[in-house]
């Protein structure tokens, strides 16, 4: 049974109280200074408002210099140093890249690629998720930990490794052959039934003993679409049978002390199906980085949207972001005034209990000497420690929303790994398709409209959104088909698109035409996909531009009733969105990319069918974004300005908890004072990229 921890109601707070508070730090490396410097830095953190530091992620060459010798001596000093100054510990494992002495031992740890080369120690993330060496002398240091630190008065959490799979999620080695067949046997059961699921009739293919089987390293053509899935499934389940090692060890050692593991729900790091691990953790922890561009904000709030949905809606935890640039892009760019309050306030919107930093102290060394941190190079007479200072004492006053959980919106994005992963595979119609570009274009059209939506995973219960957005829901296993029937037919309106259904759960394509398994809920029926080349488009009704896939959509029930047409190419004239009634609710399928401006266009049209209509003034449509959280009758309004001008929000009403760095002001232009409840406003205007937290008794 999984426990759900909230942790702020762990943290002792700074004045000696019990009050639940947000927690708020960093990643802390000390090892990498002087011991005088460790004094600063707790003066330091004590002025800044941080209430909890992740220590000794990267430790285990100090903490364990060689083989059976260890050196806590350091350690000890911190976790007592900090608990002095009111600081709790999330203590990391130290696990995450194994020490000189121990890869030279053993060089059968180091992971291999699909084209067979050795990945060399110099880096992190060393090692083989599937390695029996390796994990024998890593659950080896985390019982070490373990009994070190159980009962310890700093400890508040563990952190399990760092990253999992950040740099090591697919393993090609003789340790992965193995430990791959043994997850076959478990999941085929018998080689017929493998060689069903694989199709292995297809070039000769057909394996007639369990040794033959390898992962899908470097071939002469294109491997196997279901050994490739099922690797990608196994890549996963090793790294979380991984994390579950580690976790079962804390657990029997330290049974109150919650343990975590850090995420990473950002861009394109899709090999880790994080909506399976999530139930192994007592409580859903993430890291975010923005990637500029023209939808980096919405992205943030898509990804912690998503973490949302994964932790079932409970309060989860930012453990690293940002304080300005990162050192890893191509031009690393450093945020302007107001982006780390915004940003970090936006993961407190949508349910993030605690807000941390990669790291505190900006390193002078090593590879990431160049990536902001709370302390910059600058010290402490700096912008950016100035603004880290201001963020701590706003997330002081937003101490009420601790602990309280999502409430549900009226509309749903559904996310799938297995679709991500399958429909972007190769020797398919395009190698253009970018499944979480769609999900989020259709993220950005609703925060345009203002409509307020959830991010949910296929296990999440569908009954309550009346508007249900499955994009490139590729992959369609015939019950999940039921469910989405039923979902319809009970009075939810789903919209699907263009290469949705197609397969079953072992890559098959569902016979008789697309969408395959939503072929007849949808009313429709698609002979062959429409993907288009580089630099093709086509226009639909009411001036929608189409990229990317144009399917030819046949009607096969009257009753469907056709929403746009392709006004041009070779389908002019044809259904291009369609809508067909089911019981009490609908089916609507999108057979092109619309983009973020298209998709704005056609939701209204979708959204009135679902009765779905705006919580925001009319004014502040598309530059605000409201979230909700919910606890003890009280309902918390996070408004979000996410334009470069002020937002005029006319006729929300309800208690001030803060009105962000910048100042929220009133129709008379007064600023409002943080840190305590303010009299009912009328009209409020947020500032460029400002943030307000309104409070309202729950309905």
């Amino acid at each position: 049974m999984t426990r759900r921890t909230t942790l702020p109601r762990l943290l002792p707070a700074l004045d000696g109280g019990s009050r639940a508070r947000l927690a708020y730090g960093a990643d802390y490396n000390p090892e990498q200074w002087p011991r005088e410097v460790w004094h600063e830095d707790v003066r330091l953190m004590r002025r800044a408002g941080v209430n909890i530091i992740s220590l000794g992620i990267f430790s285990w060459a100090r903490v364990q210099p060689d083989d059976d010798v260890w050196d806590f001596a350091w350690l000890d000093e911190l976790m007592d140093l900090l608990h002095a100054h009111g600081i709790a510990v999330d203590l990391a494992t130290a696990t995450a890249s194994p020490p000189p002495w121990l890869t030279t031992a053993h060089p059968e740890i180091l992971p291999v690629t699909a084209e067979g080369a050795t990945v060399w120690p110099g880096a992190r993330q060393h090692w083989r998720p599937t390695s029996p060496v390796f994990r024998e002398y890593a659950l080896r240091l985390v019982s070490a930990m373990a009994k070190q630190y159980a009962g310890h008065p700093a400890l508040a959490a563990w952190h399990i490794n760092n990253e999992l799979g950040c740099h090591n999620i697919y393993d090609y080695s003789d340790d992965a052959a193995r430990a791959f067949r043994l997850w076959l046997r478990d999941r085929y059961e018998s080689l017929d039934r493998l060689n069903h699921a694989w199709g292995t009739a297809f070039w000769s293919q057909r394996y007639s003993d369990w040794e033959q089987i390898l992962p899908p390293r470097l071939a002469a053509s294109h491997p196997n679409p279901t050994q490739q899935l099922d690797f990608k499934r196994f890549s996963s389940h090793a790294l979380k049978d991984y994390l579950c090692a580690e976790r079962d060890i804390l657990r029997r050692l330290t049974p109150e002390t919650p343990v975590t593991s850090n995420f990473m729900v950002m861009g394109g790091t899709k090999g880790m199906n994080y909506a399976d691990w999530a139930r192994e953790v007592d409580f859903v922890s993430n890291d975010h980085y923005v990637h500029p561009g023209p939808q980096d904000r919405d992205e943030l709030s898509f990804s912690a949207n998503l973490i949302s949905g994964i932790a079932g809606g409970r309060p989860w935890y930012v453990m690293e972001h940002s304080t300005s640039a990162v050192n890893w892009q191509p031009v690393n760019v450093a945020k302007r005034p107001g982006d780390l309050a915004r940003d970090s306030l936006l993961h407190v919107a949508h349910g993030a209990d605690g807000i941390c930093f990669f790291q505190w102290r900006q390193s002078a060394a090593g590879a990431e000497k160049y990536h902001s941190a709370m302390v910059p190079h600058a010290g402490e007479d700096s912008a950016v420690f100035r603004a880290v200072t201001e963020l701590g004492a706003t997330l002081d006053e937003l101490a009420p929303v601790a602990g309280s959980e999502r409430e549900p919106a009226a509309v749903a994005i559904l996310f799938d790994w297995e679709s991500w992963w399958a429909s972007e595979q190769d020797s398919h119609p395009t190698s253009r398709l970018d499944y979480r570009q769609e999900a989020l274009d259709w993220y950005s059209a609703l925060l345009a409209l203002g409509i307020r939506a959830d991010v949910i995973t296929t296990d999440t219960d569908l009954a309550p959104y009346r508007l249900l957005i499955a994009p490139v829901l590729h992959v369609v296993p015939g019950d999940l088909a039921d469910r989405l029937t039923r979902y319809a037919e009970g009075g939810g309106h789903l919209v699907t698109t263009y290469f949705s259904g197609v397969v079953d759960e072992n890559d098959h394509v569902w016979l008789g035409g697309y969408p395959g398994a939503l072929r007849d809920l949808l009313g429709i029926r698609v002979e062959e996909f429409g993907p288009l080349l580089d630099g093709d488009a086509v226009s639909l009704d009411g001036g929608f531009t189409g990229t990317l896939w144009a399917d030819r959509v046949d009607v096969t029930d009257p009753a469907v009733e056709i929403l746009a047409r392709y006004g041009s190419g070779e389908h002019t004239g044809c259904a291009a969105v369609t809508r067909r009634p089911v019981g009490s609710g609908s089916a609507t399928y999108v057979a092109t990319r619309l983009g973020p401006d298209g998709l704005t266009g056609l939701l209204p049209r979708l959204l009135e069918a679902a009765d779905v209509h705006s919580e925001l003034p009319a004014t502040a449509r598309g530059q605000v974004e409201l979230t909700v959280r919910r606890a003890g009758g009280h309902r918390y309004l996070f408004l979000v300005n996410r334009t470069d001008e002020p937002a005029a929000l006319p006729g929300l009403a309800g208690d001030v908890l803060t009105g962000d760095l910048g100042g929220a002001r009133t129709g008379a232009g007064d600023e409002l004072p943080g840190g305590h409840e303010d009299a009912p406003q009328s009209h409020l205007t947020l500032p460029p990229r400002g943030v307000a937290v309104l409070r309202e008794p729950a309905p």
